[in-house]
């Protein structure tokens, strides 16, 4: 991620389903494990953003001893202790116009099925799906209503269904059938 990337997210920016903020700390599996897991079933996935305080969005940036806790290999083991299916993410510790630096996680989104937590842990709960809801106050937390649910179904049923019509196993959706009876109901 560029200078300018990151500047394009922060300007303005506030929380939303796709981005969280959190303020300058060093990896800690517990207070970031639960907005992975609902970044990865949201439609595009999203990024955590570490360095920025939450409530007054001031630009902190993080410590070199800070950055440097975050391993990726070593994330990528803790987190999938969690996961199930596994999440895919990326870290990145881009620079602002400031000099300031800080860490960028790109949860990417599920593949096929929504993510589940497999175990628990101080702030999740195994079984549990996490999301983030467009709809709501920006947070990661357990579904809670229908519409979450049936989006998130609908989700994986078409990333299943693009999976099939992949491998050949699905064709296209066929036309509607011709009607004949409608036909011969006009003599």
């Amino acid at each position: 991620m560029t200078t300018e990337e990151l500047e394009a997210l922060l300007e303005g920016a506030e929380e939303t389903d796709r981005l969280e903020f959190k303020r300058a700390m060093s990896w800690d599996k517990h207070v970031l494990v639960k907005d992975i897991l609902a970044m990865a079933n949201v439609q595009d996935g999203g990024r955590i953003v570490i360095g920025i305080e939450d409530e007054t969005l001031a630009r902190q940036g993080v410590t070199e001893e800070q950055r440097n806790s975050y391993v990726p290999d070593q994330l990528r083991d803790q987190i999938a202790e969690y996961a199930d299916p596994e999440v895919v993410f990326s870290v990145r510790t881009p620079t602002d116009t400031a000099g300031r630096r800080f860490i960028v996680i790109q949860v990417s989104p599920f593949e096929t099925l929504p993510v589940i937590c497999k175990r628990d842990g101080p702030d999740v709960t195994k079984g549990t799906i996490y999301f983030r809801s467009p709809a709501q106050k920006p947070q990661s937390a357990r579904i809670s209503n229908s519409t979450d649910m049936r989006r998130l179904i609908e989700q994986s049923i078409s990333k299943r269904w693009a999976e099939l019509q992949q491998i050949g196993l699905a064709g296209a959706v066929a036309p509607p059938a011709y009607d004949y009876d409608k036909e011969l109901g006009e003599f």
